[in-house]
C-alpha cells in the first residue's frame, strides 16, 4: 500500500480493483458509452480495441450489444482479472479477449483494429501523445479513434479544482480544454476531429453506481477503516469544491484514420 500522503491513478484504480467495484470508471457512464460507440460508426463486424479497459464494462457491452469481437487493455492485471469475471458473467466471453498492456506500448501489429477507443484513460498518461499515437498505430487505414476525455469547461480554472482533480484521480499535467484536445488528435496524424462537450450528471453518476455501493458496503467499510489511503481517498473524493461542475465536464472526441 503507498504512502498515505501520495495519491495516484494506480493507488486509485488499485483500490477499485481490489474491492471489485464494477461500474463505469469514465464520466458520462453508458449514457456517453452509446454516444461514443454511435459517433465511431460501430458495426457488428469490426474489431474493436478498448484502451484502459478497467473492469470491462464497456468493452463486454460492446460485444454483448453490436456483437464486435473486442478486445480490452489495462495496466492493472488486477482489472483483467475483474474484467474475464464480468465476460464469464454476462456470456460474452467467446467474443471478448483481455490483456494487461500499458497505453503507451500497446502489444499489437499496425492497423489491426476498425475502432479504437479509450474512456478517461489518455489524460491520466504522463505522455498524452504518446498514447494517442498508438491508438493511431494499431486503427487500421480508414478506421477511427474515438475517445471519451475529462475536459475544462471554462478557464482560467481555480486552484481548488485543480488539486480536487489532480489529488482525486491523479490527473497529470492537468486537464486539457476541448480545443486542446482537438489540436492533440490533429497532432498526432488524425483527419476530421469533431467534439461532443458535456456537464458531468452527478444524478447520473450516483444512480450508475448505487448498485456496486450496496453490494461492496462491508469491503469498502473495511478499507476505510484498515487503510490510510482510502480514507484520504473517500475524503477527497466527498470534499467537491466549490463551482467544480462549473469548470469540469467531458468530451467525446472522435478522429479518423488517413486511409
Amino acid at each position: 500500500m503507498a504512502d498515505p500522503g501520495q495519491l495516484s491513478p494506480s493507488v486509485f484504480y488499485r483500490l477499485a480493483a481490489e474491492i471489485g467495484f464494477r461500474r463505469h470508471f469514465h464520466f458520462g457512464g453508458l449514457e456517453a458509452t452509446a454516444q461514443l460507440m454511435n459517433l465511431c460508426l460501430l458495426e457488428a463486424n469490426h474489431r474493436v480495441l478498448d484502451i484502459g479497459c478497467a473492469s470491462g464494462k464497456t468493452a463486454c457491452h460492446v460485444a454483448g450489444r453490436y456483437g464486435c469481437r473486442v478486445t480490452g487493455v489495462d495496466v492493472l492485471p488486477e482489472m483483467i482479472a475483474r474484467a474475464n469475471e464480468r465476460a464469464q458473467r454476462e456470456g460474452v466471453q467467446d467474443r471478448v479477449l483481455f490483456h494487461a498492456a500499458d497505453a503507451r506500448n500497446l502489444p499489437f501489429e499496425a492497423g489491426l483494429f476498425d475502432v479504437v477507443i479509450g474512456e478517461f484513460i489518455v489524460g491520466l498518461l504522463d505522455d498524452r501523445d504518446k498514447g494517442v499515437g498508438e491508438a493511431l498505430r494499431v486503427a487500421r487505414p480508414g478506421g477511427i479513434v474515438g475517445l471519451n476525455e475529462a475536459t475544462w469547461l471554462a478557464t482560467p480554472v481555480p486552484e481548488d479544482v485543480v488539486r480536487y482533480m489532480s489529488g482525486t484521480f491523479g490527473v497529470k499535467g492537468g486537464l486539457l480544454t476541448a480545443a486542446e484536445w482537438v489540436d492533440l488528435l490533429n497532432g498526432v496524424g488524425l483527419r476530421t476531429v469533431t467534439a461532443a462537450i458535456h456537464r458531468v450528471s452527478t444524478r447520473g453518476s450516483w444512480r450508475d453506481g448505487l448498485g456496486d455501493l450496496a453490494r461492496l458496503w462491508p469491503r469498502l467499510l473495511w478499507l476505510a477503516v484498515t487503510h490510510p489511503t482510502f480514507r484520504k481517498i473517500l475524503g477527497e473524493t466527498v470534499s467537491l469544491p466549490k463551482n467544480l461542475f462549473h469548470y469540469f465536464g467531458y468530451g467525446i472526441y472522435i478522429g479518423r484514420k488517413a486511409a
